[in-house]
């Protein structure tokens, strides 16, 4: 047992913070050289993270097809999902209780580690499991970088350092499809997985010697019961939008029972939350205001532009005849157009000190951009696509990563972790539900229009762009008529949908950025809780 560290202690423990001369009302937050390594290690994960996304998504038919599992396709996928929905309501909870630094580097290694044993995979059950693996990580990586960064910079600031680190995934697009090409034709799939063991073992390393944290208490209790349920929520979720109308009609008694199982874990939720001494979910979290507003907002956005993620690909493909790697390359403008709005708003919030105007702003520039894509015509310019997603994603980017410094920024620094888990847990869900119900309306569209062209049921399910491009000309052109009036309708019917969440956010009650770092505010929560032993300095520990 050891005293709550002093103030200079705790200095010594993280990046120093320490320095006011007056450039943002009367603070400065000068990071020393130990704060930057942690800080680019921080940056470099997030790359990694991202790069596997963008390059996986390139080569993963030809993964599928030479494991000879084209059949089982969306496990590969739902695996990763389901992996990363789990893990971060433990990661936030657990990093809140006994420090953020080993699960860190856990989740380096899951992640690193699940990726070289993707690339030894030799058949599609192993590859499953492994991706699962690597998904477990990614929720680690995605709960404790961002916890991790709210610990060592203070709000009022935090703004300018989100924007570099958004700007990962802007480059992440960019440079996958082109990299995970190359290296699935040149040196062949597996080294996709390989590629970047080097640079994960070395932030491995860099973390583990540059970020020095307080350890928590060593005495916790672990919500088991609140754990199974929000694990089985969400993997009940996961599994209706994989599974659903897909490889199980939704009347189906898999279907049936799997919607019963899930509605019936969520509403058990609250009652055993509401009695557990640690809560996976602390009602402290889910009841708080800003938490709520913000992550409705948040959720929404996110669960438009995913929606539109996952089906403007192939719409691309099918209606303007690009191919699947052009596609991919039509959406980069949406990543530069997320990491503008990200630098957008950092900044000025930095500036300012405001936050409220970022999402209704946001949320209306999205809204246009939707409304953009749903009005096209099919046969405009493709280029106009691109420019309605850069409209689309710079309004999501000028709020979906500051909804995460102002949760943090309204709750106890106790709770740091859990409201970043629970934000990002939320936000995945809802990304699930959204992805669901645009498929399901799109297929629905999709399905009557080829019926009635003469299409049976089972063509209607398989046709792609190759065998769209094998058709006759009349039956060619009336196909894409089909996919478009089948999507485009869709889209317009999101924008609503985002005018809504530019009319939750202006319930937003606006409270003053902090000027302290979460472990400088947790440093003075504990002292004036004064408990002596649930808070000490270890310079060799998370």
């Amino acid at each position: 047992m050891s005293n709550t560290p002093t103030h200079g202690e705790q200095m010594n423990a993280q990046p120093n913070s320490q320095g006011i001369s007056g450039t943002v009302e009367g603070m400065t937050f000068r990071p020393d050289r130990r704060f930057w390594v942690v800080y680019i290690c921080l940056m470099m994960v997030q790359f990694l993270t991202a790069m596997y996304h963008t390059v996986i998504a390139t080569a993963l038919p030809t993964v599928i097809g030479d494991l000879g599992g084209v059949a089982h396709m969306s496990w590969a996928i739902t695996a990763y999902t389901l992996g990363q929905t789990l893990a971060m309501p433990i990661n936030g909870k657990l990093g809140d209780l006994v420090g953020r630094k080993r699960l860190y580097l856990l989740a380096i290694a899951l992640f690193v580690g699940g990726s070289a044993l993707c690339g030894l995979a030799t058949d599609m059950f192993a590859f499953t499991v492994f991706r699962f693996v690597q998904g477990l990580g990614g929720g680690g990586l995605m709960i404790c970088s961002q916890a991790i960064t709210g610990d060592i910079i203070p709000p009022r600031v935090r703004g300018t350092y989100m924007a570099p680190m958004g700007a990962m995934f802007g480059i992440a697009a960019i440079l996958g499809p082109l990299l995970g090409g190359w290296l699935s034709d040149w040196l062949g799939w597996r080294w996709i997985f390989w590629f970047f063991l080097p640079f994960g073992l070395f932030a491995w390393v860099a973390v583990a010697i540059a970020l020095r944290m307080p350890r928590r208490s060593s005495s916790f209790s672990v919500d088991w019961a609140g754990l199974a349920l929000t694990s089985i929520g969400a993997a009940g979720i996961v599994l209706i939008a994989t599974w659903g109308g897909t490889t199980y009609a939704w009347s189906s008694p898999v279907m049936l029972g799997l919607i019963g199982i899930t509605v019936a874990a969520w509403a058990a939720v609250v009652p055993v939350e509401r009695r557990a001494t640690d809560p996976i979910l602390p009602l402290q979290v889910l009841t708080d205001h800003t938490f709520i507003i913000a992550t409705v907002v948040s959720v929404l956005m996110a669960a438009c532009m995913f929606g539109m993620n996952g089906y403007l690909p192939t719409y691309l493909q099918m209606v303007h005849g690009v191919s699947a790697t052009m596609s991919g390359l039509l959406l980069v403008p949406g990543s530069v157009g997320m990491f503008t709005g990200s630098l957008l708003s950092g900044t000025l919030v930095t500036r300012t000190g405001r936050y409220k105007p970022f999402p209704i702003v946001g949320s209306l520039v999205a809204a246009t951009g939707m409304a953009m894509l749903g009005l096209l015509p099919a046969d405009a310019p493709v280029a106009w696509t691109g420019v309605a997603v850069f409209v689309l994603e710079i309004g999501i980017g000028m709020f979906l990563q500051l909804s995460v410094l102002v949760i943090q920024n309204a709750l106890p620094a106790s709770m740091l972790g859990t409201a970043t888990s629970t934000n990002n847990f939320f936000r995945e869900i809802g990304v699930s539900i959204g992805n669901t119900v645009v498929g399901v309306l799109f297929t629905g569209r999709l399905t009557a229009s080829l019926l009635s062209l003469g299409f049976d049921s089972h063509e209607a399910a398989s046709i792609t762009p190759a065998i769209a491009r094998s058709l006759n000309a009349t039956t060619g052109a009336a196909v894409v008529d089909a996919y478009h009036h089948a999507l485009a309708p869709v889209l317009l019917s999101l924008a609503p949908v985002l005018l809504v969440a530019a009319a939750v956010a202006g319930l937003f009650k606006p409270i003053p950025l902090s000027t302290k770092t979460g472990l400088e505010q947790l440093e003075e929560e504990l002292a004036e809780d004064g408990p002596a032993d649930a808070y000490h300095t270890d310079r060799t520990d998370g």
